[in-house]
């Protein structure tokens, strides 16, 4: 029988579960800490506060830093005065050096054309072969010329006699006309055989004019023929050299069309040259000239401008110019390409500048002047590049000292201090 346990009156059974019932029915309870306390959290509030406020307070401090930096750079700026290195600008050369291609001519050269038809006989000379003036180039053959010179001649006598009998009625109609004059006037002739003796003595007259103006244009044909037939020997009209042949012994040669020979005189080598506008301005006859050959390096030839054109070549304007050169050991030849350098007096005054100093920026093309301690900047006008110095025209004057490598911010006005030269 069990036993029953009696629960006191003041005891609550739903306070006081049965020990047994709890281990078989209620479950494990888990142990837990307890919530954080409050404190705790004000004290990372006040160090995240603190991190911040030293943050804000160190970027303050950095700007004000940096703003005094700036200021101090600038102000140094305003205050700088810098070292810069300096050359002085020279005059030009009181001649201009210009160096142009050019061509060499011989001085005197001729195409040689037969001057009558006919066949090469006998061919003389070749080409290179050196001929003097006069000299027997070659000789042509034209049997037909002599026929008509000898046809020339006959007619030539015929109008000869032709002119005697027109001589000897002449002075028959002159007898008559005299004689029957007087008796004309004595009344023994008719008036009408007078008129008829006066007027058969003119006509007389006017035919020894034509007899003799036949004689003349005859004598005139002779002379032609007989040029033709001294145009056979073909002669050189002056000293040279036979630089090309077109004929040879029995070639057909047609007077006016047929070219043989042509002849140079290489003595004297003609060079012809076409100067630039701007270098034209001091050329003129008696300038100096030098002459120089790609193929002979060692060796210049002078000469002088002998003449030059009178006016500019419009669509190159260039101007053309001649240069005579001796050439006695015929070491030049005409048709050589070479090269000139003329020597041309100056005639508008240019500076010399060093390329260093030129400044080209928005402002166009300008140099810094040093003057007193004081950079001013002057437009300039370049005239020619030499590589590393420029002629300008203006903007500077001789002895003006420039800066080289100018700073970009140098502006006009600014202070600069000149280094010493022998320091740089």
């Amino acid at each position: 029988m069990s036993e029953l346990r009696v629960r006191p009156k003041n005891e609550d059974v739903t306070d006081r579960p049965d020990p047994e019932i709890a281990r078989v029915a209620a479950p494990p309870v888990t142990p837990h800490k307890p919530p954080p306390r409050r404190h705790g959290r004000a004290v990372l509030g006040a160090g995240a506060l603190l991190l911040l406020v030293g943050g804000l307070g160190t970027g303050a401090w950095r700007h004000h830093q940096a703003e005094l930096a700036v200021a101090a750079t600038a102000q140094q700026s305003r205050t700088l005065v810098p070292n810069v290195r300096v050359a002085a600008v020279r005059a030009s050369d009181s001649k201009i050096t210009v160096t142009l291609p050019a061509t060499t001519t011989a001085f005197e050269a001729a195409n040689i054309f037969a001057r009558t038809s006919g066949y090469i006989e006998k061919r003389y000379v070749d080409i290179g072969d050196r001929v003097k003036t006069g000299a027997l180039l070659v000789e042509i053959t034209a049997p037909e010329l002599d026929h008509q010179i000898t046809q020339a001649k006959a007619t030539l006598a015929q109008n000869q006699a032709t002119l005697q009998q027109t001589q000897a009625s002449r002075e028959l109609a002159d007898v008559t006309n005299t004689r029957d004059s007087r008796l004309v006037k004595q009344g023994w002739l008719t008036l009408q055989q007078g008129d008829n003796d006066r007027l058969t003595l003119q006509a007389q007259q006017a035919a020894v004019g034509v007899a003799q103006s036949n004689i003349a244009a005859q004598e005139a044909q002779i002379r032609v023929l007989e040029q033709e037939k001294a145009y056979q020997r073909v002669i050189a009209p002056f000293d040279g050299v036979i630089t090309q042949r077109n004929i040879d012994n029995g070639s057909l040669v047609t007077a006016g069309s047929t070219f043989m020979f042509t002849l140079m005189h290489p003595d004297v080598i003609r060079t012809q040259v076409f100067v630039p506008q701007d270098e034209a301005f001091g050329l003129g006859p008696g300038v100096d000239a030098v002459i120089r050959v790609p193929e002979i390096p060692n060796r210049t030839f002078p000469g002088k401008v002998t003449r030059i054109a009178s006016a500019l070549q419009p669509g190159s304007r260039t101007l053309l110019t001649e240069i005579d050169v001796p050439n006695p050991d015929g070491a030049l030849s005409p048709g050589i390409y070479c090269t000139v350098e003329l020597y041309i007096p100056r005639k508008t005054p240019s500076m010399i500048v060093p390329a260093d100093a030129v400044v080209f920026d928005r402002n166009g093309l300008h140099v810094a002047v040093v003057e007193n301690g004081i950079a001013h900047l002057q437009k300039i006008t370049i005239a020619r590049d030499f590589g590393t110095e420029v002629e300008v025209h203006d903007g500077v004057k001789p002895d003006d000292q420039v800066i080289l490598n100018p700073m970009i911010n140098l502006m006009d006005g600014s202070k600069v201090a000149v280094r010493n030269p022998q320091a740089s």
